[in-house]
């Protein structure tokens, strides 16, 4: 990660091998899995992680490796979300069900909204995810710039004195 010469934004690198976090509603998991089994040879080679059941079922139907966190209720979706503020996911693959109401639906916008302010890909469904991982992008380091929030708020704190 570089500072600009401006101060106003960070560059970060998404490096070669991507950190993937795979999450799904429970009326979506079923089709992720079978993404994932249909896209094994792209997956294999990078690092993926996902929220508990989904990431369980995605090793035991593929046998791709999965580091499992918490189910999304019990607090999964936020330590994803954590994850990319860190700086240790470059990606999410989020296959959501927009007919079905979730219990935890503010912890999905808040994984969205972050994802959002750290300029982080995110597919929510099966053609995005698909356009995803079939791009060049996937085979090479990319360079994005994210607004340097550490410099954003020293200047609000500025402006207020």
């Amino acid at each position: 990660m570089e500072q600009n010469l401006d101060n106003k934004y960070i560059t970060f690198t998404i490096g070669k091998q991507k950190r993937i976090a795979l999450i799904a509603h429970d009326g979506k998991k079923s089709e992720l899995i079978e993404w994932c089994a249909q896209h094994k040879e792209i997956l294999q080679r990078h690092f993926l992680c996902g929220t508990g059941t989904t990431a369980r079922l995605i090793s035991e139907h593929t046998g791709l490796p999965v580091k499992g966190y918490n189910s999304g209720p019990l607090g999964g979706d936020q330590q994803i979300g954590a994850k990319i503020v860190e700086g240790g996911i470059d990606f999410v693959i989020f296959f959501s069900d927009p007919l079905e109401a979730q219990p935890h639906d503010p912890d999905v916008k808040a994984l969205l909204r972050i994802a959002q302010v750290y300029d982080i890909p995110i597919a929510n469904n099966k053609v995005t995810a698909d356009f995803m991982v079939t791009s060049k992008f996937m085979d090479e380091e990319y360079q994005h710039n994210v607004l340097n929030f550490k410099q954003n708020i020293a200047n609000r704190v500025e402006a207020m004195k």
